[in-house]
């Protein structure tokens, strides 16, 4: 078949491929993962099928009454190398990737006393589980790569139109149902659809094998190349628009559990995620309400029902129907302030006594349960562009009053220092270009997502006018420089007396000048927070 483009994997090639049921004769069975696998085979013993299995299946098979072969009956060789070597042998490989339509092939086998093995049942050692353990040693790691099963899994999935190929127990159930609706065979379109599966599978495997090894070895953040490998997690009844097809991949279920509600929708797992990023930039207690990806309320109080009721205070047209994440156990005095609005999700790392039960009155609102501590992921930022994806460093830098440089002749008071570190802290998970007026435990008008500075400046004093605040006094935080002093102006005219931005403008000595003029006290952070 060499330099054949089958078109159609089902169609028969003009020397090779048999499309009609395999009849399943004889099976291979050697799985770490024992879920499901006695009920299997004695299910594959219905149809009188020679079973051959290797160690701990083998035992347990032996165990259950199950009629069964060892593999080295058949190779006429140990297990040796503490079961390091047991199937890596032409009786099993030439079994398993013998093409049977292949005169050549079936007189070679036949001369060398190999059977065809029809069914291959193989999932692999469990590397993934072993290395989820902190205190997991290398050795104890290596022992858990598996060489024989992939190379099974991949004999037997290149060669599934004489070959089937099981990775996963879930599927058991479907191949012998299908087995019983045809008398113990298999069809093509099954066999190739169990071939794309078992590909999948040694492919997550020794991706997370590479990563984690990689992870061992000091090396650039940045590596050459990229392997990524995520099981599906969630089927989405669709994207950011209801004509978009969506799945969440991935691990997001061991950050947050759904305790109640409907089913998360795309959009809200990206606003769980927004909310979460930024309540994680507190330790005192916090509140955050997040629409449409960005933050429209943030507070911190010494409660978290003062907190929430100063983040709802910021935007109160906008939390309606909002998400709101709390970084402390969320209580019933808290839990009633939210009641008083729709909201879509509520984030929190604790429910305390009968506030889950009072909140689930809801139906539709979703309720989360936080299970990790974000900041301590250091995972990296990916967006797919074009033909691949841009892949950076997350943004985890986090500035403390010692990095500032004051640039202007008047240094803030304490009040402005808190004001301007608070205000800086939420900028950072605001879209770009990003104004926040703030005071030390409170934002007062957010401006995101502009093509302007200048307009968000002016959007961010719009909304705090609008939730009846007065900025006389406040901090002014802006995620990048000012390019030209009218955005510091801006500022002034609203009553803001301290500003902090990154600095590194040509014109930065006519913005401290502009200060300067009207008594503004500014710092330097010399870090942006571009969030595009």
């Amino acid at each position: 078949m060499d330099n054949v483009i089958i078109l159609d994997p089902f169609s028969k090639p003009a020397s090779s491929g048999q499309v009609s049921p395999l009849k399943i004769l004889r099976a291979l069975i050697s799985v770490s993962d024992k879920k499901g696998i006695i009920e299997f085979a004695k299910a594959l013993k219905e149809f009188s099928i020679e079973i051959i299995s290797t160690g701990g299946t083998y035992t347990a098979l032996k165990n259950a009454g199950i009629e069964v072969k060892s593999v080295s009956e058949v190779t006429g060789f140990p297990e040796i190398l503490d079961g390091r070597v047991k199937t890596l042998h032409p009786a099993i490989h030439g079994g398993i990737l013998a093409v049977l339509d292949n005169p050549d092939h079936c007189e070679q086998i036949k001369k060398h006393n190999i059977e065809p093995i029809d069914l291959v049942v193989v999932n692999l050692y469990p590397f993934e589980q072993t290395i989820s353990s902190e205190d997991v040693k290398l050795d104890s790691a290596i022992e858990q790569i598996d060489i024989g099963g992939p190379a099974m899994v991949r004999s037997s999935a290149k060669n599934f139109r004489h070959t089937a190929i099981v990775v996963n127990p879930d599927l058991y159930g479907i191949v012998m149902e299908e087995m019983r609706e045809n008398g113990g065979a298999l069809t093509i379109q099954t066999r190739f659809k169990l071939a794309c599966r078992a590909f999948q599978h040694t492919a997550h495997y020794d991706s997370v094998i590479a990563s984690y090894l990689a992870g061992l070895t000091p090396q650039s953040t940045l590596p050459d190349s990229i392997t990524l490998s995520m099981a599906k997690q969630q089927q989405m009844r669709y994207g950011e628009n209801p004509h978009q097809s969506a799945a969440l991949y991935g691990k997001f279920g061991e950050h947050f559990e759904k305790l109640h509600g409907k089913e998360l929708s795309y959009n809200n797992i990206l606003d769980i995620n927004a909310a979460a990023l930024l309540c994680a930039e507190f330790d005192e207690p916090t509140v955050v309400i997040v629409k449409h990806n960005n933050p429209c309320g943030v507070a911190s109080g010494s409660i978290l029902t003062d907190a929430y009721k100063k983040a709802f205070a910021t935007d109160t047209k906008s939390a309606y129907g909002g998400i709101i994440c709390v970084n402390r156990p969320l209580d019933r005095s808290t839990a009633e302030a939210i009641n008083e609005i729709f909201t879509e999700v509520v984030i929190a790392p604790e429910y305390e006594k009968g506030v889950l039960e009072f909140m689930t009155k809801k139906k539709d609102r979703r309720l989360m349960k936080q299970k990790s501590n974000l900041r301590k992921i250091n995972e990296l930022s990916i967006r797919t562009v074009a033909g691949g994806m841009l892949v950076q460093e997350p943004d985890q830098h986090r500035i403390h009053q010692s990095d500032l440089k004051i640039v202007t002749k008047r240094h803030p008071t304490d009040e402005e220092m808190q004001a301007l570190l608070f205000a800086w802290r939420v900028v950072k998970h605001v879209k770009s270009n990003a104004i926040i007026y703030a005071l030390s435990d409170r934002t007062l008008g957010i401006g995101a997502g502009q093509m302007s500075r200048v307009d968000s400046s002016k959007i961010a004093a719009m909304k705090a006018a609008e939730a009846g605040f007065d900025l006389h006094g406040c901090a002014m935080s802006s995620d990048a420089f000012f390019p030209f002093a009218d955005g510091l102006m801006e500022a002034v005219k609203v009553g803001a007396t301290a500003v902090i931005q990154p600095g590194g403008s040509v014109r930065d000595e006519d913005v401290i000048k502009a200060a300067d003029e009207n008594n503004i006290a500014m710092v330097f952070t010399g870090i942006r927070h571009f969030r595009h």
